[in-house]
């Protein structure tokens, strides 16, 4: 495979990935409590993403002096918030979720202006209050027709979005430079170990009850998503750019959405359907580097003046 090629076909491949996993979760939620299969699907994945780690020799362990970060991003990053995406999909579709999730960059950008000093040029404001502005309407119109259930799917995704971009800022203060499975492993397996207890307490499944579907569904999330979307969009950010891979967030909504109308036969309004031009188009301009605006102006062809009107000025 060329290396043009590879790009491509990660940037498919986690489009794809990311589009699917929301499906995913909500059949899983259908019959197995969402603590429980956010438990199973860290438990799966674990062990794989330790193997990957050794494979690719990256230390399974957090710096010393680091270790008890691996306990936060166990319980913050992993067991809190995907817990919360899956709770929230018992009570809006798969492809809204996705919507309200696709904001994470701007999550994210705002988080780090606020607690990492990064700078908003303005453009990227422009940008972020056209996006928040578009995901309010979207929200304000779901709630509408959907009542008080929604606003219980709409706080979880937005606790799961606000609790992600807070440890980004946390992770890239303390915890710069920690390999990629070395974050995800062994965090995901103790993640695991308090979500299946937790839920042992709490929820106490009853697995009599649990569909081929639903079971399929977490065996999915724990391999594909977990793993395969990790390893292959930090692999598209090292063969490309991280504009480029941020681009994913553009399109995995429009796959979920997809999903959500055609095989679930859930389905969003005219008027959110609009509105996701602007909501992704402000995610596209807050996102966008210095440099793209920049070979823009440099592609676009300077304006030639016609014959009669060099001669008017000549004149």
């Amino acid at each position: 495979m060329s290396h043009k090629q590879l790009p491509i076909l990660l940037f498919v491949s986690v489009c794809l990935i990311w589009g699917t996993t929301w499906f995913a979760m909500e059949v899983a939620v259908q019959t197995i409590p969402p603590i429980f299969a956010t438990g199973m699907r860290f438990l799966i994945a674990a062990p794989l993403l330790v193997m990957l780690a050794k494979y690719l020799k990256q230390p399974l362990f957090f710096p010393k002096g680091k270790r008890a970060w691996m306990y936060v991003v166990a319980i913050f990053y992993f067991a809190i918030p995907f817990t919360l995406m899956i709770f929230g999909e018992q009570y809006i579709s798969s492809g809204l979720a996705s919507i309200i999730f696709a904001n994470m960059p701007i999550a994210v950008m705002v988080m780090s202006s606020l607690f990492l000093g990064l700078r908003l040029r303005k453009v990227q404001i422009a940008g972020l209050l056209v996006a928040v502005l578009s995901l309010i309407l979207i929200l304000a119109t779901e709630m509408k027709l959907g009542g008080k259930n929604y606003l219980v799917g709409f706080a979880a995704l937005g606790g799961a979005v606000a609790i992600h971009a807070v440890m980004y800022v946390f992770v890239e203060r303390f915890c710069k430079g920690t390999p990629v499975l070395t974050y995800n492993a062994v965090p995901s397996f103790l993640a695991s170990l308090f979500l299946l207890f937790t839920s042992w307490v709490i929820e106490q499944p009853d697995i009599s009850l649990f569909t081929l579907d639903s079971m399929t569904a977490v065996l999915y999330l724990g391999v594909f998503a977990s793993v395969g979307g990790i390893v292959a969009y930090f692999k598209l950010g090292q063969v490309s750019t991280p504009f480029t891979a941020s681009i994913c967030f553009l399109f995995f909504p429009l796959i979920a959405l997809s999903i959500s109308t055609w095989i679930a036969g859930n389905s969003i309004s005219l008027v959110s359907v609009g509105l996701l031009l602007p909501l992704l188009g402000g995610i596209f301009v807050t996102k966008a580097e210095p440099e793209f605006w920049l070979k823009y102006q440099r592609t676009t062809p300077k304006p030639q003046l016609c014959e009669m009107c060099m001669k008017e000025m000549m004149d």
